[in-house]
C-alpha cells in the first residue's frame, strides 16, 4: 500500500507541474505566482531546494512580475517583442515549476521529467500562442491581440488554479490543449501549401 500511495503521489505531482508549466505557456510569472502563494499558504508543498520559492519576498516579487507581465501584452507591438522571448523563458518556467512540485525522486528522474514534460510543455503553448499573436497583428493591424492577450492570461490563471486544487483533471485539460495545437498546425501547413501552389 505504501508504494502504491507513494507512486499516486509522485503521479499527482507530475500532473501538477504539467498543469502550470502548460500555464506558463501562456503566461510566465502567473503559474509562479499562483505556486508562491500555495507554497506560502502551505497548500502545496514545495522540494526542499524550492522552499524559498514560498516565502513571502518570492510572492511579492513574483506579484509584481506578473502585473508587469499583463500589462506590457497590452502594449501594441511590445506584445510581439516579448513573444520573442517568452519561449525559452516558458522553458525555463516551466522545468521550474516541475522540479519545485517534486518529491522525493532521484534527481535524474526529476530533471528528465522536468526538461521533457515541464519544458517542453511550456514552449510548445507559448510558441503556438506568439503564433496566433503574429496572424492576430497580420490580418488585423494588433486590434485584435488584446482580446488575444486577455484570453491568454485568464487561460494561465484557471489552468493554475486548476493545476493546484485538481492536478489530474489539469494534465487532462493539457492533452486537449496539445489537440488543438496540433491541428491548429494542420491547419496552418495547410494554408501554406496551399498557397505555393497557386503561386
Amino acid at each position: 500500500m505504501d508504494w502504491i500511495t507513494s507512486n499516486f503521489e509522485i503521479f499527482v505531482s507530475i500532473c501538477l507541474g504539467i498543469g502550470l508549466s502548460a500555464s506558463a505557456g501562456f503566461r510566465v510569472f502567473i503559474p509562479l505566482l499562483f505556486l508562491s502563494i500555495a507554497a506560502y499558504t502551505g497548500f502545496v508543498p514545495l522540494n526542499e531546494d524550492w522552499a524559498w520559492a514560498g516565502s513571502l519576498t518570492a510572492v511579492i516579487v513574483l506579484g509584481v512580475a506578473a502585473f508587469v507581465e499583463l500589462v506590457a501584452y497590452y502594449i501594441p507591438y511590445v506584445d510581439n517583442m516579448l513573444d520573442t522571448i517568452t519561449v525559452p523563458l516558458a522553458a525555463i518556467a516551466g522545468t521550474a515549476v516541475m522540479v519545485s512540485v517534486m518529491g522525493d525522486l532521484d534527481p535524474v528522474y526529476t530533471w528528465t521529467l522536468a526538461i521533457i514534460a515541464g519544458g517542453g510543455t511550456a514552449a510548445s503553448v507559448a510558441s503556438t500562442t506568439g503564433a496566433a499573436r503574429l496572424t492576430s497583428t497580420a490580418t488585423t493591424g494588433g486590434i485584435g491581440n488584446p482580446i488575444i492577450s486577455t484570453a491568454e492570461a485568464g487561460f494561465s490563471g484557471i489552468l493554475s488554479i486548476l493545476a493546484l486544487i485538481a492536478p489530474i483533471f489539469a494534465a487532462v485539460i493539457v492533452v486537449f490543449i496539445f489537440i488543438a495545437i496540433r491541428k491548429l498546425y494542420k491547419k496552418i501547413f495547410k494554408k501554406k501549401s496551399l498557397a505555393r501552389k497557386q503561386i
